[in-house]
């Protein structure tokens, strides 16, 4: 599939916000594997690697005696992740271009994987689970993050432009062939998979404006607004209303900003 097929493109700038927004995960990510079992000497795939971040905490936790196998279908994005690998010295990562839902992973008997926010954007979600229940040994853990309740996006107090904005992100992504909420699905199609679900839990963060989180969502917000132009869901008027009520809540130190309900799910290999 062409790169423009991304949802928010692979640019440099989507390249930026996808590092501010693994900077925000990262302590949440990192504890989440550690209950997965994910430590030296494990093998383990990213699926959906992305430009790699998530890769080279990976490769630092396994180490040498591991191994971690990157899959992603944006040529752009593996050599994002394989220059950044070279540059850390970490000849134990591998990287395989493929499309989720034509291809497999090349590997077996893995000892996890982790993916986030890649089940959302696909059409079928269940590929990826029965990918994943091929590559994995019995036992293997799969760690998800994927959200479950996006409208839960807001601000308190309320602000209905910028609900309206969350509102059409969801109908483009739906119409695009993805389903936001995806994490609610998961479970099902992971027992259903072959996989004994070992843990679901909220993440959710709130966020007053001048935290270092509150960056996270906010550098969506351009992004979203010119894809949503783009494929026709908004004009630039509207697009400039939703811009003014975030300057606006951003102004007010009374906000509180609730980003969308992620899923943290922990499933085994049965």
């Amino acid at each position: 599939m062409a790169e423009r097929d991304y949802v928010l493109g692979t640019h440099d700038e989507e390249i930026e916000r996808l590092g501010v927004q693994h900077r925000v995960w990262r302590p949440t990510v990192l504890a989440a594997w550690t209950r997965a079992g994910i430590g030296p000497g494990s093998r383990v795939v990213d699926v959906g690697a992305g430009t790699g971040y998530a890769t080279l905490d990976l490769a630092e936790r396994v180490g040498a005696t591991g191994e971690v196998i990157a899959v992603e279908r944006s040529q752009r994005f593996l050599r994002h992740a394989e220059e950044a690998c070279r540059a850390r010295g970490f000849g134990h990562v591998r990287f395989q271009e493929l499309d989720l839902m034509t291809g497999a992973i090349d590997a077996r008997d893995l000892d996890a994987a982790w993916c986030r926010w890649v089940a959302a954007f696909v059409p079928e979600p269940a590929r990826i689970v029965a990918m994943l229940a091929r590559a994995l040994a019995p036992g293997g853990r799969a760690v998800f993050h994927e959200y479950g309740d996006y409208r839960g996006w807001r601000f308190a107090p309320r602000r209905p432009v910028f609900e309206s904005f969350v509102e059409r992100v969801i109908e483009a992504w739906r119409s695009s062939g993805g389903e936001p909420d995806v994490g609610a699905e998961l479970p099902a199609l992971l027992v259903r998979g072959g996989f004994r679900v070992r843990e679901v839990a909220p993440r959710v963060f709130a966020s007053r404006p001048g935290d270092a989180l509150w960056e996270w969502p906010a550098r969506f917000i351009e992004s979203g607004l010119r894809r949503l132009i783009e494929l026709g869901h908004a004009d630039e008027a509207w697009a400039e209303r939703v811009r003014a009520e975030y300057r606006a809540a951003e102004a007010d130190p009374a906000t509180v900003q609730i980003t969308p309900l992620v899923l943290e799910i922990i499933a085994e290999r049965a």
